[in-house]
């Protein structure tokens, strides 16, 4: 039984806390309660405290960072910040020097203005009326855009034509000052205003000779790019999230969009395959999260994507792949990147026909992912095909992406002519790689250290999901996942051979000490164990079914 775990049933978020205290409690607002009298909340705070489960430790990790636990009595931590009285102690000194530390929440306004749809996309309307009327590249007019078109008077003549016929049915985002008619805005008229930003005036980006940590599902949340940037990951990017989530205002999948400071090359990743939410979405994005550059998903293989036309879907479908890239591009004001595979098919490449397209359409960078969608991670990916087109690419930068655990690996991958280097599984698997590769050697980490890297994923896991039961539940569930991965790694020092492959699986071995043992389980009660060493016991209601059941061998 090995590879993904299709039969993994559909678990809805599993709840750890049957009796929970009313938030105006926990925020400790003097107003009265938020629901008022349904609440169906415990406003009794020494009845909560008789029923809460005990601490899992004596130092709370957010009340020690910044001076204030916002979980306050409900922090499973409580003890390191609450007196006697219940009361939330707070460090004044610590407090005045947090900075705001994550970046692109999803504001409440603009969500019930989306939920509504009374957000206007005044710019992919305009794009998108060119495509009605036959033309995929998108001039105001229908028509390729000439020179008469450039003039201030003509530009000036459509903004105003724009403005005096607003597109029916269309969802609708103001600018910072609106004014009561949709789609208007007041106050001084700037160049940005009348005049669209051309590709070379736009915001940019180097890409080369950067280390890229690939958009990861589940695996390549917040905290752990956290743990990879502190390795050395030059460019990091949000978990792939659908378009169409996105323009509906779902708080789950605008989580996915969200920053920390020291991610300071930070990119987007969506998918979609309608050229009119991919283009509103970008609009959208552009308008209101702060991101270095916004990136296409074509080379996702899942059935679910797949089946409707979009991730690899894409490849096939060129004349809707261009108008979705020409699209996005006329809207944003950053970069614009795409991440393909060699083709849909095994013995099928059709990368090499599409490279040359995506240059004429615009795109900043390629990344390539050296397999098709039929393979997904069996055999190994095709470097020589990725050689060939990074030639074809040139000067559009292309990343490659594909087995590397080493940096050998890294240093082979180089030699091809690709810009740069993505990392994926590599990176789960031991993300202090990027140190590997940068320093060019082999690092023969201890148990200990191996710990201390879970430890802060733990420590930015409370931070991001919370310090309350269903905030270190969360923390343990991601943790569990990503230790489907790490159980992967073979220690330097018991390999009879170097580097590490990263589809060679060795026979079970012990390792130098118990710790490192443990962590080389493929079974899912010793990652559990590992959990409870850094997030305490599991509640009794706790279940895991990991997404992967043990590797993608074959």
């Amino acid at each position: 039984m090995r590879g993904q775990n299709k039969s993994r049933p559909h678990m809805k978020p599993q709840s750890y806390d049957s009796r929970r205290l009313c938030p105006s409690l926990v925020q400790e607002r003097v107003n009265a309660c938020f629901f008022g009298e349904k609440c169906k909340f415990i406003h009794d705070v020494t009845d909560y405290m008789s029923t809460k489960p005990a601490d899992l430790g004596e130092r709370c990790y957010l009340f020690d960072t910044f001076g204030r636990c916002s979980y306050g009595i409900t922090c499973r931590f409580a003890r390191a910040h609450t007196g006697p009285d219940f009361k939330n102690m707070v460090n004044e000194e610590l407090c005045k020097m947090t900075m705001e530390m994550v970046r692109n929440s999803l504001d409440k306004d603009l969500q019930r203005r989306l939920r509504k749809r009374q957000v206007t996309f005044t710019r992919s309307e305009t794009y998108l009326k060119s495509i009605r009327a036959g033309n995929n590249r998108g001039g105001p007019t229908g028509k390729t855009m000439g020179p008469e078109h450039h003039s201030p008077e003509a530009v000036v003549k459509e903004v105003g034509q724009q403005e005096q016929e607003p597109s029916a049915g269309a969802l609708h985002v103001e600018g910072s000052v609106t004014h009561p008619c949709p789609g208007k805005t007041i106050g001084p008229l700037t160049d940005a205003d009348v005049i669209k930003l051309r590709p070379c005036e736009r915001k940019q980006v180097d890409f080369r000779d950067k280390l890229y940590l690939a958009p990861l599902t589940t695996c390549g949340n917040l905290p752990f790019r956290r743990v990879c940037k502190q390795f050395g990951a030059d460019i990091t990017c949000g978990e792939m999230a659908m378009c169409t989530n996105l323009l509906q205002g779902q708080a789950s999948e605008w989580a996915l969009l969200k920053r920390h400071h020291t991610e300071d090359l930070f990119g987007v990743q969506l998918e979609g395959c309608f050229p009119d939410t991919m283009t509103r979405c970008a609009e959208l994005l552009n308008e209101n999260i702060d991101v270095d550059f916004v990136d296409i998903n074509s080379g996702c293989p899942i059935d679910l994507v797949y089946k409707k036309g979009g991730g690899c879907g894409l490849m096939t479908r060129t004349n809707r792949f261009e108008q979705i890239v020409r699209g996005m591009n006329s809207v944003l004001d950053v970069p614009l990147t795409v991440k393909i595979r060699t083709g849909v098919q095994q013995n099928c490449n059709i990368a090499h026909k599409l490279i040359p397209d995506l240059k004429k359409w615009g795109v900043s960078l390629i990344t390539l992912h050296g397999r098709s969608r039929e393979q997904r991670y069996t055999k190994m990916a095709d470097w020589d095909y990725i050689s060939s087109c990074s030639k074809l690419a040139s000067p559009v930068p292309l990343f490659g992406n594909g087995d590397i655990l080493s940096y050998e690996d890294a240093m082979k991958a180089r030699e091809t002519g690709v810009s740069g280097i993505m990392l994926a599984r590599g990176a789960l698997i031991k993300p202090w790689l990027f140190t590997e590769i940068k320093e060019r050697r082999h690092w023969d980490i201890s148990s200990h250290e191996r710990l201390d890297v879970l430890r802060d994923f733990t420590h930015y896991g409370l931070e991001h999901w919370g310090s309350d039961t269903q905030g270190v539940e969360k923390t343990r569930t991601f943790l569990l996942e990503w230790l489907s991965f790490t159980c992967r790694y073979i220690p330097v020092g018991l390999l009879e051979h170097l580097p590490q492959k990263i589809n060679e699986r060795p026979p079970y071995y012990m390792g130098r000490d118990y710790l490192e043992t443990l962590m080389a389980s493929q079974h899912v009660d010793d990652w559990v164990k590992i959990s409870e060493m850094l997030l305490g016991p599991v509640p009794k209601n706790f279940s895991f079914l990991p997404k992967h059941k043990a590797n993608a061998y074959k």
